[in-house]
């Protein structure tokens, strides 16, 4: 207890000034009410926004802070409950909202947003994230959101006693993948764990073996119109996602994300394919990295860095901007997150975190990002707007019942061809922004 109220001591000690000067255009600290709306609700996640929860009461003790969480992995069901909200004149103080087309397409472009470029200058800290990064949450000159973290997208996780009792590797590569499922599924094991009760999680496997059968460029060209969505690559990702789907538990459109974690944590599956807020749910349910459980990068996918980012933004007309703006100041703030990603699983989007503070996985992910090719991801909103990915899901849904993959195929090129000519995602830059966005 001494040491947790020691680093909350030096934590406002060091932010305090910081998020003052940045809230002095808004009013005076007062007893006032923060919802804070999101989707996360279990494990890691949940840990990671009480832990800035934390911070926040810990600067402003007067403020009631409103948890306003709505389950559902990916923001399957958040983001209806908050369309409603916001077209209906009734916004949280501030919201999550995945990075790129979502936070644009979604809610800049129709105005319901206020720029937020002063928390970054009046804090001088536009040379403090990846210059790519700032393109994507920024609209004609304008930063619209603050970026709290970087996840990856193409993780595979695996029980390392199930692995080591049957004397395998992780697989390195999708043909590789293909046989150790088999080879598992012969000894009575359920090679793979999925959770698509929101067919999100479908398309989230499905992007990782795009990637894994293209490529980082032909992948990318996807978004961009340089790469066929009836080409044969896609076929052989098809191919290869349909023979995954033959080694999954049975109950998976039952499931939830986190529930497919658990089986592996539980030995019902080997492995799962999932972004690494996985990694948060294991050390939230006890595990402890490398030893407990594994990780590799998805077969195939090495050298490439499928990348979302968490932020949040300022509605207009958020009940108390005031308190919004230190909100979204903190999550700004190195301290903010040092605080959320170390128990979320992911990675700061700043280029100075505390490298002392993250495990192993995630010092592996903080050298990815630095070293490999970065891609978008599509499921996770930095790909594709909604509109494009609410087809793509649309045609998931049918192809996990039916395996159909020409009707899979045209119902991926009507797609593209109704949404393509829509802005190409920014390629993230890992060098530091210019003091302008």
């Amino acid at each position: 207890m001494r040491r947790a109220a020691a680093f909350i001591l030096l934590v406002s000690c060091s932010v305090l000034p910081v998020l003052a000067h940045s809230a002095g255009r808004a009013e005076k600290a007062r007893d006032t009410r923060l919802e804070i709306f999101s989707w996360w609700t279990v494990g890691g996640e949940a840990e990671g926004l009480a832990a800035m929860f934390d911070l926040y009461r810990s600067l402003y003790p007067s403020v009631q802070l409103i948890n306003a969480t709505v389950a559902g992995g990916a923001g399957s069901n958040a983001k209806a409950v908050l369309a409603t909200r916001m077209q209906g004149g009734n916004p949280p103080d501030s919201f999550q909202v995945h990075a790129g087309h979502e936070l644009i397409d979604s809610w800049v472009r129709a105005g319901k947003m206020e720029p937020i470029t002063f928390i970054f200058q009046d804090n001088k800290w536009l040379d403090r994230f990846p210059r790519g990064l700032v393109d994507i949450i920024s609209y004609k000159g304008e930063i619209y959101s603050v970026p709290v973290n970087i996840h990856r997208s193409n993780v595979l996780w695996y029980n390392t006693r199930i692995l080591a009792a049957a004397h395998m590797r992780p697989p390195q590569d999708l043909d590789e993948l293909m046989s150790v499922c088999e080879l598992l599924s012969r000894r009575g094991i359920t090679p793979l764990a999925l959770g698509d009760n929101g067919i999100w999680a479908a398309v989230h496997l499905l992007e990782s073996v795009l990637l894994g059968s293209m490529g980082p460029e032909r992948y990318r060209g996807l978004w961009t119109g340089e790469t066929a969505w009836d080409g044969p690559e896609v076929r052989l990702a098809l191919i290869r996602f349909a023979g995954l789907m033959r080694y999954v538990n049975t109950d998976h459109a039952a499931l939830s994300w986190d529930a497919a974690v658990q089986y592996v944590i539980d030995g019902k599956c080997a492995m799962t394919i999932m972004g690494d807020w996985a990694e948060g749910y294991f050390k939230a349910k006890g595990l402890t990295p490398g030893r407990d459980f594994g990780w590799i990068v998805s077969p195939g996918t090495r050298g490439s860095f499928i990348m979302l980012s968490d932020s949040f933004g300022l509605p207009r007309g958020a009940p108390d901007r005031a308190a919004a703006v230190r909100w979204l100041t903190l999550a700004a703030s190195r301290e903010g997150q040092d605080a959320f990603n170390p128990k979320k699983g992911s990675i700061p989007s700043r280029i100075d975190g505390d490298r002392t503070l993250y495990d192993d996985y995630q010092k592996s992910a903080m050298d990815s990002f630095r070293t490999d090719t970065i891609v978008p991801s599509v499921t996770h909103g930095a790909a594709a707007s909604e509109g494009w990915l609410a087809m793509i899901q649309d045609t998931m849904s049918i192809f996990v019942c039916d395996f159909n993959i020409d009707k899979a195929t045209a119902g991926l090129v009507a797609a593209a061809e109704k949404y393509s000519h829509e802005p190409a995602a920014a390629v993230v830059e890992r060098s530091a922004a210019p003091r302008t966005p």
